[in-house]
Order: structure tokens, then C-alpha cells, then sequence
């Protein structure tokens, strides 16, 4: 008896008999339940009066346990069954449904077929697997390779204005640098590579991924293309030039380590600056300068062999003009250039077609040819040519142009020859 008494219902039919309940117990009314379970008051009013009627058991839909009215006949479900099992053992669900109604003609949807096999055992459920990303494992070696990126956040919780954290991760021993920016760009990527190489060394390599900053949009031009090159962003350019190996992430889990990282500080990080009320990217980073070595000290591992492949920078090397935005100009007859919409004049008689423009992390500019500094000031605007400038008479206004009068040759030769071009004109031309 007890059995009789139980109802089975669905997670939704309980939340739905809840709130129904509130509504036949007076507290609330029938159009906060309908809201509440986004549902129309006539079905409101629907639901309430069946269970007043039949009582709980009135939530439960009327179809329940019920076949369907669009439901096959065991039989037809028989033959298709004995069908694929003798003409289409291996075949999959969609190719099987295909077959039955090209050769067989039996119509069945694909689905339907889906899952009468799974319910016979001809068919198991196969799940979609998920992109297996292979797991890579450590660099051997502290200094092998760094996994450097940017990460857009909000770092001091309103505080301050977004900014992004560039950060480095050795790939053998988890070691952390980082350092706050106003933005992700190509200047704050060379200043951090170069605070990075002054406290740690050069590594032998940089994963990246293909952000504008890492990896150059452009299309090889003409010289490229005969020596077998490719065009190489300004950050590239320079890892070329210290000999650091560039390496680019086909995707984000390729570069794993720094994205979880990322994590790491977007959780500890920013609660750490928050109890200690930091409030712009000054304190920001030198809060990193304390904080980074208590880090790196409880979450870096030790290398699998001992060898540092760091390595320092040549004595003599000059780092400035390799940290730096480097650009070619054209150089004018009147010995000035373009860059950045501002007109800089060259002060020596140069004879030169391109001369080049270094933008330092400084801010300053540097504008050399043939690796040789050259001196230049800054112009309000373009100088003009000395020309005679003809003055305007006022006595003499300026000509004006009107419609052209009935008897121009070109009215006369238009209505005369309307068909013909203008060079087939003839030397005279009829009245109008």
C-alpha cells in the first residue's frame, strides 16, 4: 500500500508543486508564481485547480508513462533491427539510415535508429572526446627555455586603472619574474625582457604566443622573399639580435605554466595587494620586487640537471639601441623626415635615401645612418619653398565657369552628330 502513495516527479515538477503550495496556502499571489516559474497565469491557474482536484499527484504531467502518439510499431522496429544486423553490422547509426532508405526503402531518422540499437546492445553510446592536449614534459636545464606573456586584469580591484602584468616563467624550475604596465605592447615587453636579462641572464629560448606584440602581421615584401626571410616584429628583432630563440604557441594550453600562473596571481596576488592597500602600478611594482622572491622560494622546484644556461650579454654590448622600436624613414630632398606625424629636420648635409629612427624606453628619440647618431631638431611645420606668391587683386575676382552658351562647337557638334565621338568632329560645324 505504501507503494500506491508514492509519486515519482522530476526536479523541475518539485520546485513547480513548491511554489504552488505557497499559492493554495495564501502567500503569495498567482502572479508572483507566474513569474517565479516563468510560466502564463491561465497555466498558473491550470496547474492550481488540477491539484486542488487530484492533489500532488495532479503537478505530474498526463503523458507520463504514456507511449508516444508518433511511436513505431514493434514490428516495423523488429525488421529494421534484423535489417542492420544482417545487412549493416558495422555501419553507424547516420550511415546505417542512409542505406536503409536508399536500398531498402525504409525511412527512419537516425536518431530514432540511434537509440533502438543502443537499447538492443547493437550500439554502444560513444561520447565526444575532448581535444587531448599531450603533456610536455620540463626543460632539464634552468635558463633552456621562458614562457612569457601578458595578462589583462583587473589588478588592484578599482583601485587603480586596468593595467596587465607581463610576466616570465622558467619552464624547468617554475622561477617567476613579473612587472606591471599600462599596456600590453611591444615598448613593456622590451623593458621587461631587458630588467629580466639584467637580474637573470639571457635565456636560450621564449615561448610566446601570436599576439601583434611577439609575432609580425605583415607580408613579406619583395627582399624577404629573395633571401628566404620573413618579416619580424620589433620584439622578435631584437631576441634575434641578443641570439635568443623564438617559439610560438600554436595555442593557449601549449603554455600552460604561464596561464596557470596567471590564475595563481589573478587569486593570491590580488588579495595580497589588497590587504596591504596598494594603489597604483608604482606600488604595484615594487611590492613584486619583495613579494616574487617568497614565491619563487615556495613554489619553484629544482632543475632536473644543475648546469644555468643563462648567459650574460657581451661586455661592450649596447643594450640601448637594441631595446628600442627601430623604424626606417624616407629621407626628403630638404633633408627632413616623417615619424609618428611630426617633422624632425637633419642637421648635416647627409646624401642618403632612409635613414633610421630608434624610439628608446626612455622616450627619447635616436635617428642614425649607418649605425652613426645624427644631429636633428624637431620642426613645428614643413618649411614651404620660397616661391613669388601671386597676391590676389581685389579689383580682379577670380573667373568664374557657367554653363556653356548655345553656339559652343560642342553644343553645335552634339546636336549635329549625336552618334559620333568627338575626334570624328569635321572642321566645320553647321549653324544651330
Amino acid at each position: 500500500m505504501a507503494e500506491e502513495d508514492m509519486i515519482a516527479m522530476s526536479k523541475k515538477e518539485l520546485q513547480r508543486l513548491h511554489v504552488i503550495q505557497k499559492v493554495l496556502e495564501g502567500l503569495i499571489p498567482q502572479t508572483a508564481a507566474s513569474d517565479i516559474l516563468s510560466l502564463s497565469d491561465r497555466q498558473i491557474r491550470r496547474i492550481v485547480r488540477r491539484i486542488r482536484q487530484e492533489g500532488p499527484h495532479g503537478i505530474v504531467h498526463k503523458s507520463r508513462g504514456k507511449p508516444s502518439n508518433r511511436r513505431r510499431e514493434d514490428a516495423f522496429r523488429e525488421t529494421v533491427i534484423r535489417l542492420y544486423r544482417t545487412q549493416y553490422p558495422d555501419f553507424g547509426p547516420t550511415f546505417a539510415s542512409e542505406k536503409l532508405i536508399e536500398r531498402d526503402g525504409i525511412a527512419v531518422n537516425d536518431e530514432t535508429l540511434r537509440l533502438w540499437l543502443i537499447q538492443s546492445g547493437d550500439w554502444k553510446k560513444a561520447r565526444k572526446k575532448k581535444k587531448h592536449h599531450a603533456w610536455r614534459e620540463r626543460k632539464p636545464h634552468y635558463g633552456q627555455m621562458l614562457q612569457m606573456d601578458g595578462s589583462h586584469h583587473d589588478w588592484f580591484e578599482r583601485r587603480a586603472p586596468t593595467c596587465v602584468l607581463m610576466s616570465y616563467i622558467d619552464d624547468a624550475t617554475g622561477r617567476t619574474f613579473a612587472r606591471f604596465y599600462g599596456y600590453e605592447g611591444t615598448l613593456p615587453a622590451l623593458d621587461s625582457l631587458k630588467r629580466y636579462s639584467k637580474r637573470h641572464g639571457l635565456p636560450l629560448s621564449i615561448y610566446l604566443d601570436k599576439h601583434s606584440t611577439y609575432r609580425s602581421i605583415g607580408k613579406p615584401t619583395i627582399e624577404d622573399e629573395l633571401n628566404g626571410t620573413k618579416p619580424l616584429s620589433q620584439f622578435e628583432r631584437a631576441l634575434t639580435e641578443l641570439g635568443i630563440k623564438v617559439i610560438h604557441a600554436n595555442s593557449p594550453q601549449a603554455k600552460g605554466r604561464i596561464e596557470r600562473l596567471f590564475r595563481t596571481f589573478q587569486d593570491r596576488l590580488v588579495k595580497e595587494m589588497r590587504l596591504r592597500d596598494i594603489s597604483s602600478l608604482e606600488e604595484g611594482n615594487a611590492f613584486l620586487k619583495t613579494y616574487l622572491p617568497v614565491y619563487n622560494r615556495r613554489f619553484s622546484v629544482q632543475p632536473q640537471q644543475a648546469p644555468d644556461l643563462h648567459r650574460m650579454l657581451p661586455q661592450g654590448t649596447d643594450t640601448t639601441m637594441i631595446f628600442c622600436i627601430r623604424t626606417e624613414r624616407r629621407l626628403r630632398n630638404d633633408r627632413t623626415i616623417a615619424h609618428h606625424k611630426k617633422l624632425y629636420q637633419i642637421e648635416e648635409n647627409l646624401r642618403a635615401h632612409k635613414v633610421t629612427v630608434s624610439e628608446l624606453l626612455d622616450g627619447s628619440l635616436v635617428i642614425t645612418h649607418n649605425d652613426k647618431p645624427l644631429r636633428y631638431h624637431e620642426l613645428g611645420e614643413r618649411p614651404v619653398q620660397k616661391k613669388q606668391a601671386r597676391e590676389k587683386d581685389p579689383q580682379r575676382p577670380g573667373r568664374t565657369y557657367g554653363p556653356a552658351p548655345a553656339d559652343h562647337p560642342w553644343r553645335r557638334f552634339r546636336i549635329a552628330f549625336p552618334n559620333r565621338k568627338k575626334e570624328e568632329a569635321p572642321e566645320q560645324l553647321p549653324p544651330i
